[in-house]
């Protein structure tokens, strides 16, 4: 067998193998982007690199490396989303991008290096979470969302009092009246314990109409 062939055939199954290890992970964490995703994105940037080698070992490498990189951030763009006030899906995203470029390495040659960069990945995706979990409890940001009566404008100062009260420190503050009713979001950010003791003070006033957070 063609001793080129053959090392074709073991870059497509390191892409199979380093696909489906950070796929797995991703399918885990019940992803948009899972097991079968991530690998095939994997084989193909391989396959695309291999084949701008082969193909013409001049100029077109660059530029195939180039179209593979803006086709994956289409792809990628596709798995953020809005849930609320929050975004999500980005690490889903990079994730994309990043098996690509492993994809890439792989075809490319580059097998220690891709080997090296799956096992950071790995310990980003496995263990960072932990360091966000204790990021999470010491400090939290939260969009609070409030109607009150057209009539009871103070109790939009009540608002931004309660906030304060909480150690709760105001990031973004918004406004719209309507002929019934004004309604005010706050971006605020603060330890878990202070958002819950402001949600608290305001599921208890009366003149509050509509908390959504």
């Amino acid at each position: 067998m063609d001793s080129i062939l053959v090392e074709n055939i073991i870059k497509i199954a390191m892409s199979v193998r380093v696909g489906g290890i950070i796929g797995a992970e991703r399918e885990f964490q019940d992803k948009a982007a899972g097991f079968r995703t991530i690998i095939l994105i994997a084989i193909g940037s391989t396959l695309f690199t291999i084949f701008s080698m082969s193909m013409d070992p001049g100029n077109s490498q660059s530029r195939v490396a180039a179209n593979i990189v803006t086709g994956i951030g289409f792809l990628g763009a596709g798995a953020i989303i809005r849930e609320g006030g929050r975004i999500a899906g980005l690490t889903t995203a990079a994730t994309i991008w990043l098996a690509s470029a492993l994809g890439m390495g792989i075809g490319a040659g580059e097998l220690w290096l891709v080997a090296s960069a799956t096992t950071i990945t790995l310990l980003v995706l496995l263990v960072f979470p932990r360091f966000e979990i204790w990021i999470d409890q010491i400090r939290e940001a939260r969009t609070y969302r409030i109607v009150v009566a057209s009539t009871k404008i103070k109790e939009i100062e009540k608002v931004n009092q309660a906030l304060a009260d909480c150690s709760l420190r105001v990031l973004e503050h918004h406004q719209t009246k309507s002929e019934k009713h004004i309604t005010g979001s706050w971006r605020a950010i603060g330890s878990p314990k202070s958002h819950e003791k402001f949600v608290s003070a305001m599921l208890n006033d009366r003149g509050i109409r509509e908390l959504n957070y």
